[in-house]
């Protein structure tokens, strides 16, 4: 066993580089490309998930600015580790994360990331977490993916009674991705002030540290 002298000196800075090394924390997911690249390939991805849903596209500023956001953010050199997109329903946040799933499939299957095997998006329906947490082995498996997506998230129960014990799926799953910074793509109709009073202040101050906030304030486009 090693002992430490009193007159050893520590080397803060050696000893923290030695801590990170045996984190070995991975590099957070971005795209390998410009922004403006980004968001052009969004954009085509967007458009085409909307014509996949026989819908008419509207080319308005709020889509272009929600894209852009999206661009910058995935294409910074140190992001977050997930993305929340929150507001009204029927304004584009759902397509928006669909399209994302699109952009990432496309450019991975062309060879655009370093380890291909670790991108792919898994979008998983909040109200369908609970039926997940039924059976706690496959929960696991889920909330362990690489990338998720969770879907709409407070519109389910915060917590469920099943075979006697209490459950809060959405609640778990984010603890464990965060405390794992595993990347986590999210939509909500809440707003922030409403998602600290869903989830409580522990769960809304993850949600800060983890995730890049888009805000969506246009209209429906469900018309």
């Amino acid at each position: 066993m090693k002992i430490l002298k009193p007159e050893d000196v520590i080397n803060v800075e050696e000893w923290t580089q030695a801590f990170i090394q045996r984190k070995n924390s991975r590099a957070r997911f971005r795209f390998p490309m410009t922004g403006r690249q980004a968001a052009n390939i969004l954009y085509a991805a967007y458009r085409a998930e909307v014509a996949n849903r026989q819908r008419q596209f509207v080319d308005d500023e709020a889509t272009r600015e929600h894209i852009k956001q999206l661009a910058d953010y995935l294409t910074q050199e140190n992001p977050k580790f997930g993305v929340l997109l929150c507001g009204n329903c029927g304004n584009g946040k759902t397509t928006m994360l669909y399209a994302f799933r699109s952009a990432l499939n496309f450019l991975n299957d062309r060879g655009f990331f370093e380890n291909p095997r670790e991108v792919g998006i898994r979008i998983v329906d909040a109200r369908e977490s609970f039926e997940l947490a039924k059976n706690y082995d496959r929960f696991k498996e889920v909330r362990e993916y690489r990338m998720i997506g969770l879907e709409d998230i407070g519109r389910e129960a915060t917590e469920v009674m099943d075979y006697g014990n209490l459950i809060s799926p959405i609640i778990e799953m984010i603890e464990y991705r965060y405390d794992h910074q595993l990347f986590t793509f999210i939509t909500t109709n809440l707003t922030p002030k409403q998602l600290r009073e869903k989830y409580g202040s522990r769960i809304a101050d993850r949600f800060n540290e983890m995730l890049e906030v888009i805000i969506f304030t246009n209209e429906t486009y469900r018309k």
